[in-house]
């Protein structure tokens, strides 16, 4: 069992930027039309997965994300031949990070008390390609000790079974306490609510700057241990508390 601080990191969404991908559709529709289309898609890939995970089913990630990007492309009625499709799906491997990640993930490099993981809903291929084929990420991809996605328990956030999957795979158990010694790090408020209910510690990234306005955690769980605007304060912040509690 490791005796590092654990930072699990979601990927999509927190590391990558879900939203370039609108770089690649603008080259079919222009740029306001791809901005459209690219939230579109982001919101039926997640909600595809929350729809399996209450339907107690699984069906990979890539087929996930290349039947919303369907869906989408048909609720903005327009249309895109299979080569151009394939093109589309290929781009999630070169996603780009946001800007505060190299600077953070540079310094992790160089701080032994922290084990960085990925965390994430793709599968094993995926992941690996976005985080060893994405320009900006590949050359930072050391920092993470593992690459840990959901495949293996054929399920989705919020699942508690994928955080005690996580769990395992960085050689905890799932009784409180270890829960209770990891940190999530998601720009997705349902993976925050998620971690949370399964008794993990997790810093919301809010990069919008909006607030933490889900409710579920005050039903469910709860809401974020931390809120910040990006994962270098995040990674900070975690940093800090680990420091007081050693100390």
């Amino acid at each position: 069992m490791t005796s590092d601080t654990i930072i699990a990191f979601d990927l999509y969404g927190t590391l990558l930027s879900t939203a370039s991908i609108a770089t690649e559709l603008a080259t079919h529709f222009g740029d306001k039309k791809a901005e459209s289309i690219a939230a579109l898609w982001r919101r039926y890939q997640l909600e595809y997965t929350f729809r399996m995970v209450s339907m107690d089913t699984y069906k990979s990630f890539d087929k996930v994300t290349a039947s919303s990007l369907d869906h989408a492309l048909a609720e903005a009625q327009v249309t895109l031949s299979a080569s151009d499709k394939a093109e589309l799906l290929k781009a999630y491997d070169s996603l780009s990070i946001f800007p505060e990640v190299e600077s953070t993930l540079r310094s992790l490099q160089k701080d032994s008390t922290i084990y960085a993981c990925v965390f994430s809903n793709g599968t094993d291929a995926m992941v690996n390609s976005s985080v060893k084929k994405s320009p900006s990420l590949s050359p930072l991809s050391s920092v993470f000790k593992d690459l840990i996605t959901v495949e293996e328990v054929k399920t989705y956030k919020p699942s508690p079974k994928v955080y005690h999957h996580l769990a395992r795979k960085v050689g905890k158990s799932n009784s409180k306490e270890d829960m209770a010694s990891m940190w999530l790090v998601s720009g997705n408020p349902f993976d925050i609510v998620g971690a949370r209910a399964a008794g993990m510690n997790s810093a919301w990234v809010d990069r919008a700057g909006n607030g933490w306005l889900d409710r579920l955690g005050t039903i469910v769980g709860d809401g974020p241990t931390i809120v910040v605007k990006g994962i270098d304060e995040a990674v900070k912040e975690i940093k800090n508390r680990a420091a007081k509690n050693h100390s």
